[in-house]
């Protein structure tokens, strides 16, 4: 395979972490019980949340397949059960704290190949920056967000001081979708994965354009949107015809139709298929998409890249773009 790719959404789980309850107070933190010296379980209470393996905090076996896919570089993020942003915002920055300075020495082994990426307590935003300040001081390069805080979305006041400050110094945000609705319908099948997250994505994204942010915001902010922005490119015509035909329920605080933003923001490619890559590339432009592989999970596509690597209708200048370049631009790195 040839060499090249730069991954931007992977994650990470250490191996092991200090009681949450007692370093930061509260109850019903997640834990991890260590099953074997490769396999491991995310707990949440009494509660099994996700199965995890080495290569979750084994940088070693990380890098390892890494070579196997042709990836030269992964941006790792935190696993999203652990942004608490349901906490008291005290006790969300401590636990902040912990995990990012676990992430750095995750990725410490890996030199320039693991890019760290770090999370902050959203639900404050002044402790928001300042961790955000004190990971990138320490060695991060950027953050990864969840796409809501209970129910404030990216256009809320204080999300918008948060990614105004990311555009202020500089750091790349990535967007994640968390805590999906849940329900009977929602129960089955992994249903809230395989159409909440989508759907969570394209709700967020939405905000961002018809909550004005884009339009309060300079276009120096570095955002992607996982998952190839969920469902948002599939019905970005509906959302123009909505704003042209009932500007007077949709138009929000945006200036100009959805399609107008889509130079704004980026988005990754994990969509397993072709059709779905050649939409998300007509829609976004070549420009605005670069690949991620959700990595190391099993909904996540191996080898990374493939369906950008595979995809016929591009040229060779565009996958180019999609496996690297649009990914160094996105973390202010130079091409090599």
């Amino acid at each position: 395979m040839p060499a090249g790719v730069v991954d931007v959404h992977t994650h990470v789980v250490p191996k092991g972490w200090p009681d949450l309850g007692a370093a930061c107070g509260g109850s019903g933190w997640p834990w991890l019980r260590v099953d074997s010296e490769r396999a491991a379980m995310i707990m949440v209470g009494e509660t099994e949340f996700r199965p995890v393996g080495a290569e979750c905090w084994d940088a070693s076996r990380r890098l390892a397949d890494m070579d196997a896919d042709g990836v030269d570089v992964q941006v790792v993020s935190p696993t999203p059960v652990f942004f608490s942003y349901d906490r008291p915002a005290d006790q969300a920055v401590k636990v902040a704290r912990i995990f990012n300075d676990l992430t750095l020495e995750v990725t410490a082994a890996g030199g320039d190949r693991l890019v760290p990426f770090c999370q902050v307590p959203l639900q404050d935003p002044d402790a928001a920056c300042a961790e955000l300040d004190r990971s990138l001081a320490a060695g991060h390069v950027g953050v990864e967000i969840g796409n809501h805080v209970g129910d404030r979305d990216l256009d809320d006041a204080g999300v918008v001081t948060f990614l105004q400050h990311c555009a202020d110094v500089g750091a790349p945000v990535f967007v994640h979708p968390w805590d999906m609705p849940d329900g009977p319908r929602l129960g089955r099948w992994m249903a809230r994965w395989l159409t909440g997250m989508p759907a969570e994505t394209h709700l967020s994204v939405l905000a961002m354009i018809l909550g004005g942010v884009f339009d309060r915001v300079p276009e120096t902010l570095r955002i992607c949107f996982a998952h190839g922005g969920g469902s948002f490119p599939f019905w970005l015509g509906r959302a123009d015809n909505a704003w042209h035909r009932r500007g007077d329920l949709v138009r929000g605080a945006s200036v100009a139709p959805p399609s107008s933003y889509v130079d704004r923001f980026l988005v990754d490619s994990v969509v397993f298929a072709a059709p779905a890559l050649r939409l998300l590339v007509d829609t976004m432009g070549e420009d605005r998409v670069l690949v991620g592989s959700d990595y190391p999970y099993p909904l996540g596509e191996r080898p990374a890249g493939a369906v950008v690597r595979d995809a016929e209708f591009l040229t060779d200048a565009q996958r180019d773009k999609l496996r690297s370049a649009n990914a160094l631009r996105f973390l202010g790195r130079p091409r090599p």
